[in-house]
């Protein structure tokens, strides 16, 4: 049985941003849209509120850890670096459509995180020129100063700056999809990283148990309901169906996990040149290694689906 306390802050560095767009600079003007597939082009008043969907994926936001982190957890806990942790980046010529795509960069972004905190420039470039591809497709390679972004990733001296400076392009890509009825690519670039992140989280564990991997494992049981109640808004298509039914089944096991909390004093700590309030909570993860496994096992499976596809 785990049982971990941990803190958790209301203002935590986001989600995505972090690793998909670790060496992302600052946008450039919004150029003319390409026409996008039918599968995600249009969304219903049922599918779609604006309003909701803001406050949704804000609400997973503040409350995911960064990618970065987990990465940064798992090399701290002296976990070899290994590229069978990652996903191969020639599988990008399987995705084919615009929800493949969207899923893959997230999966991509989540590798690139990894490779970066494990200092990997050798395989750093292989990564970036897929993500470029996708990005392209995507119809958001905008956002993206790609020549600066290769000369930085060999060098992450500076990985909290650009951290936060990926923060922002982040927010305003998300902004620019939603307004263009595209919050569907968003989250599933979120769910994309998510699952890799995880991935590479449970695979660790798998090898060598370890109880602080594992409780962040624990911990991500009101992520992942957060993103299946977003994904939801797009279950009548058949693709989202699909990822909504595989993520069903991972949640089934957190139900079974209680997770403890207790809130604490506030306190106020300077972010960046800005005071923010921290919210102590004090959490214990309730999960037994059954559950664990069978989380790993899941994971495994759906990960592996998605990076495969028609191989």
């Amino acid at each position: 049985m785990i049982k971990k306390t941990f803190k958790l802050p209301i203002y935590v560095v986001l989600f995505v941003a972090t690793i998909l767009f670790a060496f992302v600079v600052s946008c450039n003007n919004d150029s003319e849209e390409s026409k996008i597939d039918d599968e995600l082009k249009a969304v219903t008043e049922e599918d779609e509120s604006v309003l909701d969907s803001e406050n949704n994926m804000g609400d997973i936001m503040e409350n995911l850890s960064s990618p970065v982190e987990m990465a940064a957890l798992i090399k701290d806990n002296n976990v070899p670096f290994s590229l069978k942790y990652l996903s191969n980046p020639d599988n990008i010529d399987n995705y084919s459509t615009k929800f493949e795509q969207a899923l893959g960069l997230g999966i991509l972004g989540a590798d690139l995180g990894y490779l970066n905190i494990y200092n990997r420039t050798t395989y750093v470039m292989r990564y970036i020129s897929a993500i470029s591809k996708l990005s392209e497709a995507l119809s958001i390679n905008q956002f993206f100063d790609f020549e600066t972004l290769k000369r930085l990733a060999t060098n992450n001296e500076n990985l909290d700056s650009l951290i936060y400076i990926s923060t922002s392009s982040f927010n305003r890509m998300d902004k620019y999809l939603r307004e263009r009825n595209r919050a569907d690519q968003s989250i599933l670039i979120i769910t994309g990283v998510w699952i890799e992140a995880m991935y590479q989280a449970t695979q660790v564990v798998k090898e060598k148990h370890n109880e602080k991997i594992a409780e962040r494992i624990g911990e991500q049981k009101l992520i992942l309901s957060e993103l299946i109640n977003t994904l939801k808004r797009y279950q009548s298509k058949k693709a989202f169906k699909e990822l909504l039914d595989d993520l069903a089944e991972i949640n089934k096991i957190y139900d079974k996990i209680e997770i403890d909390y207790q809130v604490g004093e506030p306190e106020t700590v300077e972010i960046d040149g800005r005071l923010i309030i921290m919210q102590n909570e004090t959490s214990i993860v309730n999960m037994s290694a059954e559950q664990l496994n069978q989380i790993i096992s899941i994971i495994e499976s759906i990960r592996n689906k998605r990076i495969q596809l028609n191989n």
